[in-house]
């Protein structure tokens, strides 16, 4: 059969362009808010800030978003990050060159993604139960390697990148820019993306129609990782030392911006746009509650009670398209 037969519905561009004027309108308002409220939120050195904080996240949530596409998780996005220090610091202090320490931590992430799709694919483990005892041993792995310390990074050139900016804006967020661009290409304009939302809505009728699953699940998790090394290193970057403890929660707020982002946790519906959004509106939530000097325990409440509306109102959406 045709590789070109696609059973699954393309995600509704018109219900993809209102979500994301929705979601890009709350961050707004919650910007003016915020400004109102303390003045020090429309500072340029806060919005620098709070820019750097939400593109760490960002890029990760994206990677998220394409696995969650297909109906799994990846539990292990914030241990990879924190592999990824320690992997890109090591290497940097051996006395690589920084774009060969760089590009050998990328394909750790590769590697481990590759892992993941193996575990699903071939072994027939559940995602959350493969990512589950990777976020795990990932930990476990950079702790011995680390002995529990810290690793300093010896090089003053890896650690300005993090620090500096271009026309105003960050480096960090040019690189949100870098990668949400081909993202977007990929998941909404290439056969490929279109096969991520065929797994996801039916598997079983998308191998029928001549989808590779196995390797559309494969390409799913290799993104992620990679994408969560990618954030390792920035944030080795910005930082300057590997820890493995680096990334602690981050696979949390990667989903959390992902299903805010209006990506579902059903599967088969997901954008690029949206999850850059929703890792953003979250950062506004941090940044303006510290600002605000609300307790911190809070910033969690209001995360939980986004996810728990947006999934409960997704459910219904999609109870109402049957």
């Amino acid at each position: 059969m045709s590789t070109e037969a696609i059973p699954a519905e393309k995600p509704k561009r018109n219900y993809n362009a209102l979500f994301g004027l929705t979601l890009l309108g709350l961050l707004l308002l919650m910007w003016v808010i915020l400004a109102v409220a303390t003045p020090s939120f429309a500072s340029a050195l806060n919005i620098t800030n709070l820019l750097r904080q939400g593109s760490l996240i960002a890029i990760l949530a994206v990677g998220q978003t394409f696995v969650i596409i297909t109906g799994g998780i990846d539990l292990s996005v914030g241990a990879i990050v924190g592999f990824a220090t320690v992997i890109v610091a090591l290497l940097i202090n051996a006395g690589w060159p920084v774009w060969i320490a760089v590009l050998a931590t990328l394909l750790v992430g590769v590697a481990i993604g590759l892992f993941h799709g193996f575990g699903i694919v071939r072994m027939g483990l559940p995602p959350f139960i493969i990512t589950l005892a990777t976020m795990t041993s990932l930990r476990g792995i950079g702790l011995l390697m680390t002995n529990g310390n810290s690793i300093s990074i010896n090089s003053d050139t890896f650690q300005a990148f993090s620090r500096g900016s271009l026309l105003g804006i960050p480096y960090l967020f040019w690189m949100v820019i870098v990668v949400a661009l081909p993202s977007y290409v990929f998941l909404h304009h290439t056969r490929w993306g279109r096969y991520l939302f065929s797994v996801g809505s039916n598997a079983e009728a998308a191998r029928l129609s001549g989808v590779n699953v196995p390797r559309t699940i494969y390409m799913a998790y290799v993104l992620s990782g990679l994408y969560a090394a990618f954030v390792g290193v920035l944030l080795a970057s910005r930082i300057g030392i590997g820890n493995p403890t680096q990334g602690d929660t981050y696979e949390l707020q990667a989903i959390a911006s992902s299903v805010i982002g209006g990506t579902s946790l059903f599967g088969a519906i997901g954008s690029v746009h949206g999850p850059l959004i929703g890792s953003f509106i979250l950062s506004t939530i941090n940044n303006g509650a510290n600002l605000l000097n609300v307790n911190t325990f809070w910033q969690r409440v209001i995360t939980g009670m986004l996810i728990i509306v947006i999934v409960y109102f997704d459910g219904l959406r999609r109870r109402g398209g049957k």
